[in-house]
Protein backbone atom coordinates (compact mmCIF):
# COMPACT_ATOMS: atom_id res chain seq x y z
CA UNK A 1 0.00 0.00 0.00
CA UNK A 2 0.99 3.49 -0.52
CA UNK A 3 -0.21 7.22 -0.55
CA UNK A 4 0.51 9.69 -2.90
CA UNK A 5 0.56 13.09 -3.00
CA UNK A 6 0.87 16.18 -4.86
CA UNK A 7 2.55 18.64 -3.75
CA UNK A 8 4.20 22.41 -4.40
CA UNK A 9 7.35 23.87 -2.73
CA UNK A 10 9.01 26.94 -3.90
CA UNK A 11 7.01 27.08 -6.73
CA UNK A 12 7.98 24.08 -7.91
CA UNK A 13 5.24 21.26 -8.14
CA UNK A 14 6.45 17.65 -7.27
CA UNK A 15 5.14 14.09 -5.59
CA UNK A 16 5.86 11.70 -3.84
CA UNK A 17 4.34 8.58 -1.19
CA UNK A 18 3.44 10.37 2.05
CA UNK A 19 4.60 8.73 5.16
CA UNK A 20 3.66 10.00 8.35
CA UNK A 21 5.13 13.68 8.22
CA UNK A 22 7.59 13.13 5.76
CA UNK A 23 7.56 12.86 1.98
CA UNK A 24 9.57 10.22 -0.14
CA UNK A 25 9.97 12.38 -3.62
CA UNK A 26 9.89 10.92 -6.73
CA UNK A 27 10.23 11.61 -10.45
CA UNK A 28 9.21 10.40 -13.79
CA UNK A 29 5.36 9.48 -14.63
CA UNK A 30 2.76 9.65 -12.09
CA UNK A 31 1.09 6.72 -13.28
CA UNK A 32 3.50 4.92 -15.07
CA UNK A 33 6.92 3.98 -13.35
CA UNK A 34 7.73 6.72 -11.05
CA UNK A 35 11.35 6.65 -9.64
CA UNK A 36 12.79 7.31 -6.07
CA UNK A 37 14.78 10.08 -5.87
CA UNK A 38 15.87 9.73 -2.61
CA UNK A 39 15.25 13.04 -1.54
CA UNK A 40 12.60 13.30 1.59
CA UNK A 41 10.71 17.11 2.26
CA UNK A 42 8.54 17.23 5.29
CA UNK A 43 4.79 17.42 4.73
CA UNK A 44 4.78 20.73 6.82
CA UNK A 45 7.11 22.79 4.68
CA UNK A 46 5.07 22.33 1.49
CA UNK A 47 1.47 23.37 -0.14
CA UNK A 48 -0.62 20.30 -0.83
CA UNK A 49 -2.26 19.90 -4.17
CA UNK A 50 -5.08 17.44 -5.27
CA UNK A 51 -3.52 14.31 -5.48
CA UNK A 52 -4.38 14.48 -9.19
CA UNK A 53 -5.07 16.95 -11.74
CA UNK A 54 -8.81 15.14 -13.40
CA UNK A 55 -9.67 15.88 -17.26
CA UNK A 56 -13.03 15.15 -15.87
CA UNK A 57 -14.78 14.28 -11.80
CA UNK A 58 -18.10 12.36 -12.28
CA UNK A 59 -20.33 12.44 -9.47
CA UNK A 60 -22.95 9.49 -8.46
CA UNK A 61 -26.36 9.82 -6.69
CA UNK A 62 -28.15 8.04 -5.28
CA UNK A 63 -25.56 4.77 -4.79
CA UNK A 64 -25.98 3.87 -0.66
CA UNK A 65 -28.81 1.97 0.14
CA UNK A 66 -29.41 3.50 3.67
CA UNK A 67 -30.02 6.85 2.05
CA UNK A 68 -32.20 5.36 -0.91
CA UNK A 69 -34.50 3.77 1.85
CA UNK A 70 -34.17 7.06 3.80
CA UNK A 71 -35.15 9.21 0.49
CA UNK A 72 -37.82 6.56 -0.50
CA UNK A 73 -35.74 6.23 -4.02
CA UNK A 74 -35.64 3.35 -5.96
CA UNK A 75 -32.55 1.13 -6.79
CA UNK A 76 -30.76 2.28 -9.71
CA UNK A 77 -29.35 -0.57 -12.25
CA UNK A 78 -26.52 1.47 -13.36
CA UNK A 79 -24.78 4.69 -12.55
CA UNK A 80 -26.81 8.34 -12.03
CA UNK A 81 -24.20 10.72 -12.76
CA UNK A 82 -23.06 14.37 -12.94
CA UNK A 83 -19.97 16.11 -13.87
CA UNK A 84 -18.52 18.75 -11.52
CA UNK A 85 -16.40 21.02 -13.51
CA UNK A 86 -12.37 21.42 -13.29
CA UNK A 87 -13.01 25.20 -11.29
CA UNK A 88 -13.91 23.42 -8.51
CA UNK A 89 -11.19 21.60 -7.75
CA UNK A 90 -10.00 21.97 -4.30
CA UNK A 91 -6.78 20.38 -2.21
CA UNK A 92 -6.88 19.71 1.50
CA UNK A 93 -6.20 22.62 3.63
CA UNK A 94 -7.74 25.09 0.65
CA UNK A 95 -11.07 27.31 1.50
CA UNK A 96 -14.58 26.01 0.12
CA UNK A 97 -15.79 29.47 -0.59
CA UNK A 98 -19.57 30.93 -0.36
CA UNK A 99 -20.34 31.73 -3.96
CA UNK A 100 -21.17 35.21 -4.30
CA UNK A 101 -23.96 34.62 -6.55
CA UNK A 102 -25.77 31.91 -3.97
CA UNK A 103 -27.29 33.19 -0.34
CA UNK A 104 -28.79 29.23 0.44
CA UNK A 105 -27.81 26.54 2.02
CA UNK A 106 -24.57 24.80 0.94
CA UNK A 107 -24.34 20.96 1.67
CA UNK A 108 -21.38 18.95 2.83
CA UNK A 109 -21.34 15.11 1.36
CA UNK A 110 -18.25 12.96 2.75
CA UNK A 111 -17.53 10.07 -0.22
CA UNK A 112 -15.23 7.67 -1.42
CA UNK A 113 -13.31 8.49 -4.57
CA UNK A 114 -12.33 6.40 -7.14
CA UNK A 115 -8.81 7.83 -8.99
CA UNK A 116 -8.60 6.33 -12.80
CA UNK A 117 -5.03 5.13 -13.42
CA UNK A 118 -5.18 3.86 -17.49
CA UNK A 119 -7.45 5.02 -20.22
CA UNK A 120 -10.23 3.05 -19.72
CA UNK A 121 -12.98 2.03 -22.64
CA UNK A 122 -15.68 -0.06 -22.80
CA UNK A 123 -13.82 -2.48 -20.03
CA UNK A 124 -15.12 -5.47 -18.24
CA UNK A 125 -16.16 -5.30 -14.88
CA UNK A 126 -13.62 -8.16 -14.48
CA UNK A 127 -10.69 -6.14 -15.60
CA UNK A 128 -11.43 -3.09 -13.88
CA UNK A 129 -8.66 -3.15 -11.30
CA UNK A 130 -6.13 -3.11 -13.38
CA UNK A 131 -7.50 0.51 -14.48
CA UNK A 132 -8.10 2.08 -10.41
CA UNK A 133 -5.12 3.46 -9.69
CA UNK A 134 -6.32 3.87 -6.17
CA UNK A 135 -8.86 6.04 -3.94
CA UNK A 136 -8.84 9.35 -2.37
CA UNK A 137 -11.31 11.35 0.06
CA UNK A 138 -14.19 13.68 -1.36
CA UNK A 139 -16.41 16.42 -0.44
CA UNK A 140 -18.74 16.76 -2.94
CA UNK A 141 -20.14 20.58 -1.89
CA UNK A 142 -23.30 21.29 -2.90
CA UNK A 143 -25.56 24.68 -2.98
CA UNK A 144 -28.42 22.77 -2.21
CA UNK A 145 -31.50 25.09 -3.01
CA UNK A 146 -30.06 25.68 -6.48
CA UNK A 147 -30.88 21.95 -7.52
CA UNK A 148 -33.86 22.05 -8.03
CA UNK A 149 -34.69 26.21 -8.23
CA UNK A 150 -36.27 26.05 -11.65
CA UNK A 151 -38.80 23.12 -12.00
CA UNK A 152 -38.25 22.91 -15.84
CA UNK A 153 -34.74 22.09 -15.22
CA UNK A 154 -32.78 20.70 -12.39
CA UNK A 155 -29.04 22.18 -11.68
CA UNK A 156 -26.85 19.61 -11.07
CA UNK A 157 -23.76 20.91 -12.90
CA UNK A 158 -24.56 24.81 -10.99
CA UNK A 159 -25.12 23.34 -7.65
CA UNK A 160 -21.88 21.12 -7.98
CA UNK A 161 -19.54 23.03 -9.47
CA UNK A 162 -19.17 26.87 -8.06
CA UNK A 163 -15.38 27.50 -7.72
CA UNK A 164 -13.97 25.34 -4.72
CA UNK A 165 -17.14 22.55 -4.72
CA UNK A 166 -15.06 19.73 -5.51
CA UNK A 167 -12.74 18.79 -2.42
CA UNK A 168 -10.58 16.09 -3.15
CA UNK A 169 -7.57 14.39 -1.46
CA UNK A 170 -4.75 14.61 0.40
CA UNK A 171 -3.74 11.77 -1.32
CA UNK A 172 -4.36 9.06 -3.19
CA UNK A 173 -3.99 5.53 -1.46
CA UNK A 174 -3.19 2.24 -3.72
CA UNK A 175 -3.63 -1.33 -2.07
CA UNK A 176 -7.07 -0.79 -0.39
CA UNK A 177 -10.09 -3.16 -0.77
CA UNK A 178 -12.45 -0.48 -0.86
CA UNK A 179 -15.41 -2.65 0.30
CA UNK A 180 -13.44 -2.84 4.07
CA UNK A 181 -13.81 1.07 3.89
CA UNK A 182 -15.22 3.18 6.28
CA UNK A 183 -16.44 6.90 5.61
CA UNK A 184 -16.80 9.35 8.16
CA UNK A 185 -17.29 13.25 8.05
CA UNK A 186 -16.98 15.66 10.95
CA UNK A 187 -17.92 19.07 11.28
CA UNK A 188 -16.82 21.27 13.67
CA UNK A 189 -15.76 18.43 15.85
CA UNK A 190 -19.07 16.47 16.01
CA UNK A 191 -19.35 13.49 13.70
CA UNK A 192 -22.11 13.69 11.10
CA UNK A 193 -21.50 10.58 9.11
CA UNK A 194 -20.14 7.15 9.66
CA UNK A 195 -21.30 4.43 7.00
CA UNK A 196 -19.91 1.49 5.38
CA UNK A 197 -18.34 1.84 1.51
CA UNK A 198 -20.18 -1.91 1.49
CA UNK A 199 -23.08 -0.73 1.69
CA UNK A 200 -23.08 0.92 -1.64
CA UNK A 201 -25.36 -0.16 -4.22
CA UNK A 202 -22.94 -0.44 -7.35
CA UNK A 203 -19.30 -1.16 -6.03
CA UNK A 204 -16.10 0.48 -8.05
CA UNK A 205 -15.62 -2.16 -10.46
CA UNK A 206 -19.13 -1.95 -11.40
CA UNK A 207 -19.12 1.91 -11.78
CA UNK A 208 -15.66 2.16 -13.68
CA UNK A 209 -17.41 -0.64 -16.32
CA UNK A 210 -20.81 0.87 -16.60
CA UNK A 211 -19.27 4.47 -17.09
CA UNK A 212 -16.52 3.60 -19.26
CA UNK A 213 -18.80 1.95 -21.86
CA UNK A 214 -20.47 5.62 -21.89
CA UNK A 215 -17.25 7.60 -21.77
CA UNK A 216 -13.53 6.97 -21.52
CA UNK A 217 -11.65 7.67 -18.83
CA UNK A 218 -8.38 8.96 -18.97
CA UNK A 219 -5.69 8.75 -16.01
CA UNK A 220 -6.45 11.42 -13.07
CA UNK A 221 -9.61 11.23 -13.86
CA UNK A 222 -12.08 11.15 -10.19
CA UNK A 223 -15.20 9.26 -9.79
CA UNK A 224 -16.93 10.31 -6.47
CA UNK A 225 -19.06 7.13 -5.45
CA UNK A 226 -22.13 8.99 -3.96
CA UNK A 227 -22.80 9.37 -0.27
CA UNK A 228 -24.81 7.87 2.43
CA UNK A 229 -26.95 9.57 5.16
CA UNK A 230 -25.88 12.13 7.74
CA UNK A 231 -25.58 15.02 4.98
CA UNK A 232 -25.99 18.34 6.07
CA UNK A 233 -25.70 21.77 5.58
CA UNK A 234 -22.00 24.17 6.77
CA UNK A 235 -22.34 28.17 7.66
CA UNK A 236 -19.12 30.27 6.89
CA UNK A 237 -16.45 29.89 9.98
CA UNK A 238 -17.23 25.94 9.67
CA UNK A 239 -14.37 23.24 9.73
CA UNK A 240 -15.34 20.08 7.87
CA UNK A 241 -13.27 16.80 7.98
CA UNK A 242 -13.46 13.79 5.52
CA UNK A 243 -11.90 10.81 7.27
CA UNK A 244 -11.02 6.75 5.12
CA UNK A 245 -8.81 4.60 7.31
CA UNK A 246 -5.99 4.27 5.00
CA UNK A 247 -5.98 6.78 3.15
CA UNK A 248 -6.20 10.06 5.37
CA UNK A 249 -8.20 12.90 6.95
CA UNK A 250 -9.44 15.54 4.22
CA UNK A 251 -9.98 18.80 6.03
CA UNK A 252 -10.88 22.45 4.94
CA UNK A 253 -12.69 25.34 6.07
CA UNK A 254 -15.77 26.67 4.45
CA UNK A 255 -16.19 30.66 4.62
Amino acid sequence: MARWIRFEQEGRTGFGQLDGARIAVYSGDFFGAPTATGQTVELAAVKVLTPTVPGKMFALWNNFHALATKLGAAIPAEPLYFFKSPNSFLPHGGTIRKPVSYDGKVVFEGELGIVIGRRCKAVAEADVPKYIFGYTCINDVTAAEILNKDPSFPQWARAKSYDSFGVFGPVVATGLDPATLVVKTVLNGQERQNYPVADMILPPTKIVSLISQDITLEPGDVICCGTSVGVGSMKPGSTIEVTIEGIGTLSNRYE
